[in-house]
């Protein structure tokens, strides 16, 4: 191999790693949350919009850890607000819908969905 075809393929792996090291700090960070105050034998109903009428998309246990984007409604922002305690967490959340990230077929394919607050907790 010559000095020239070397050069080049260590300056394309350079390229390549900070390319990839760009992409991945950009990742979206998610809140785990879990399902919780539902009653003995019922579900959390995941809605496609922000509505109790909107249409369900998939419905899940107490206990289910959900992977929360941060965003909910009121302005609320799951994120910011992890460094407090649990019960405050909750307790601002308690009359909000929140955003989720779930695979409601079970496929691989992730959608985003809505959950009322009042029936999620930090985990």
């Amino acid at each position: 191999m010559n000095a020239t075809l070397i050069g080049t393929a260590a300056a394309l792996g350079l390229i390549g790693w900070a390319a990839l090291s760009t992409v991945q700090s950009r990742a979206t960070t998610f809140a785990a949350w879990k399902v919780a105050n539902v009653a003995w034998g019922d579900t959390l109903n995941v809605r496609k919009y922000p509505s109790a009428t909107s249409q369900k998309q998939a419905a899940y246990p107490n206990g289910t850890v959900l992977q929360m984007t941060g965003r909910c409604t009121g302005g609320i922002d799951l994120l910011a607000i992890a460094g407090q305690p649990a019960a405050k967490q909750a307790a601002l959340v308690r009359r909000e819908w929140c955003q989720t990230w779930h695979d409601p077929q079970r496929d691989g394919v992730h959608v985003a969905g809505w959950v009322y607050g009042r029936y999620i907790a930090p985990r």
